[in-house]
């Protein structure tokens, strides 16, 4: 119902642009794993390819893989596929292994810009009350789920600081050009530009422009990509 509500004005457009495969494309940045890094740097479907070489071209097993070990998914389909990315991707299975255990260590990790999660002390939501008022942080689910978080955070706090730079890009470019456009929602790995139709073309090679530069200041030079499928709609429903 939402998505069907939001409408362009009349003459103007939205350009939606949906970052593809962000968070494995952030983690080959960040833990400069080659063969991940390699697959990362096709401008392709990262789950389609990884599923190629690795999970005999299912790509749904691939997809569960890949962010089981950014969301520490311990058990099932996940789990029966995480020793086969650890000998594919000793890198980025030890980037995520180490910050994990960081986390179950009560220390702090780090985003690829510096940024820290929160310490300890700042209550978990997967601490229970007992947990949290006596400090019982050695226990097992308290540091499983703290290993979890700081497991997933170095790779969407990275995400985030490289969304950053991406969103900053679009409006000094859209700027500078003197569009009429505005950047009006960004989510997660989705950008929504407001526009004229005749600016709308213009708008969604600034976006894959940006978000190319922003890989290169974020991380540096590596051969990761971080494509995007666009769609330029008058209603945003019509951009699924």
């Amino acid at each position: 119902m939402i998505r069907q509500a939001i409408r362009a004005d009349p003459g103007w457009r939205l350009v939606v642009a949906d970052a593809d495969q962000m968070e494995p494309r952030v983690l080959a940045a960040i833990s400069r794993d080659p063969g991940l890094m390699q697959v990362a740097g096709r401008g392709e479907d990262l789950y389609a390819a990884l599923a190629e070489s690795v999970f005999g071209g299912d790509r749904a097993q691939a997809k569960i893989a890949l962010l089981g070990a950014i969301y520490g998914q311990t058990s099932g389909d996940a789990r029966t596929h995480m020793a086969e990315l650890r000998r594919r991707y000793p890198a980025a299975m030890a980037y995520v292994d180490d910050a994990a255990r960081a986390g179950e260590e009560g220390r702090l990790v780090r985003t690829w810009l510096g940024r820290t999660c929160p310490p300890v002390s700042v209550a978990s939501p997967d601490l229970s009350h007992d947990e949290e008022r006596f400090g019982e942080y050695g226990n097992t689910s308290a540091t499983r789920a703290r290993g979890r978080f700081t497991r997933n955070f170095v790779v969407q706090g990275s995400a985030a600081d490289w969304a950053l730079l991406l969103l900053a890009g679009v409006r000094h470019a859209m700027a500078r050009a003197g569009l009429r456009a505005e950047l009006v929602f960004f989510q997660h790995d989705e950008v929504i530009v407001h526009c004229p139709a005749e600016e709308a073309s213009t708008v969604a090679e600034m976006i894959a422009t940006a978000a190319q530069n922003a890989g290169r200041i974020a991380f540096g030079p590596t051969p990761v990509r971080f494509p995007f499928t666009t769609a330029v709609v008058e209603c945003y429903w019509d951009a699924k």
